[in-house]
């Protein structure tokens, strides 16, 4: 009963820290807006400036609950790798899905300059970056499905989605070779992640992405509670591994293949949050860590998300470097303290 009160009020303290996390955000940006416009305009009242309430309905409105669902998307896609693969640095990347997208807009991007000109001036919207990315993640999990028919082994699984990641990784080097440097520096800023410039309708796309992988997660709970004592212990109580892994991997490839098109591979998310989950709450409980990581990732990309905005400046830092200097060091702590990551 004192664990229960004690998740109870770690949910209770997470969801203010989010609540304030998300007021926060909407008030960072190079104009400054008081806190009081901002409830109100939420709120459906108005605000004193047209423009602010612009500013905050169509664009910093959207940038917060894209940080909010990419967030808990890649820490719930991390929970699910770390568990299935019984690897404490796996992550939903592992799979070569983030790698298969990258790969898409590679190809549209560094790729368009091999193609005539009256297909090329379609290959520029950002559309048809999405639509590669997209596309890009699928080929590379139905590939992983079919192989994963083959292998019945996790940790080969691991090892030949890390192979395909190699692989892509090549084939985007060699375009990169070949690439103009204008080219160059547009697949680089979309290589370091953005979630802003998302429109509702990408919101709303996103949302229902995510909402179908997270369902999908939440049906996979028991399974992971299984596979915590192996595969063996899974398959006594049961469980179907195979179509198991299936709905797993299946999950993992909508959550952080959505999240990859939409704002770019985002990097240490999906690897810390899990940990700092399983510490926090001090249980391997799959039901509890769910909705844990769903509150932690959410917080934690708001906030990095927050403090890319520099105060009274026009330009953002790219997100993914504020993840990169605020996750390797909580990943190389990981690793130091290598009791307190066990999966």
């Amino acid at each position: 009963m004192r664990l229960i009160n004690q998740h109870k009020f770690l949910f209770c303290v997470l969801g203010a820290m989010l609540v304030v996390a998300f007021v926060v955000n909407l008030s960072m940006g190079s104009l400054h807006i008081p806190f009081a416009q901002i409830i109100d305009i939420l709120l459906g009242k108005g605000a004193e400036k047209v423009s602010w309430e612009y500013i905050i309905l169509n664009y910093r409105l959207p940038k917060a609950l894209t940080a909010i669902m990419v967030g808990l998307s890649l820490s719930v896609c991390g929970m699910l790798m770390q568990t299935l693969f019984r690897n404490p640095m796996a992550e939903s990347y592992v799979l070569g899905l983030s790698s298969g997208a990258s790969l898409g807009v590679a190809i549209i991007i560094l790729g368009a300059g091999f193609l005539p000109l009256f297909i090329k001036q379609y290959l520029v919207s950002a559309y048809a970056v999405v639509i590669a990315s997209v596309m890009g993640s699928l080929i590379v999990l139905i590939v992983v499905l079919l192989v994963s028919r083959k292998v019945k082994d996790s940790m080969t699984l691991l090892i030949i989605g890390l192979m395909f990641a190699s692989f892509t990784g090549a084939i985007v080097g060699v375009l990169s070779y070949f690439s103009t440097a204008e080219e160059l520096q547009k697949y680089t800023f979309w290589a370091l992640g953005s979630l802003g410039n998302q429109s509702w309708s990408n919101i709303a796309i996103l949302f229902g992405s995510i909402l179908t992988g997270a369902i999908l997660s939440f049906l996979s709970l028991k399974t992971l509670n299984a596979l915590l004592l192996g595969e063996n212990y899974a398959r006594s109580m049961g469980i179907n591994i195979k179509k198991s892994r299936y709905i797993i991997i299946i999950a993992t490839g909508i959550l952080s293949g959505a999240c990859t098109a939409f704002v770019g591979p985002i990097a240490f998310v999906g690897l810390a949050v899990p940990h700092i989950s399983r510490m926090l709450f001090k249980t391997s409980n799959h039901f509890i860590l769910f909705f844990a990581n769903c509150f932690l990732g959410a917080l934690v990309l708001l906030i990095c998300d927050s403090l890319c905005q520099l105060p009274g400046e026009a330009f953002l830092l790219p997100i993914n470097a504020v993840t990169s200097m605020a996750g390797a060091p909580v990943v190389i702590w990981l690793l130091i303290n290598r009791k307190s990551i066990r999966a």
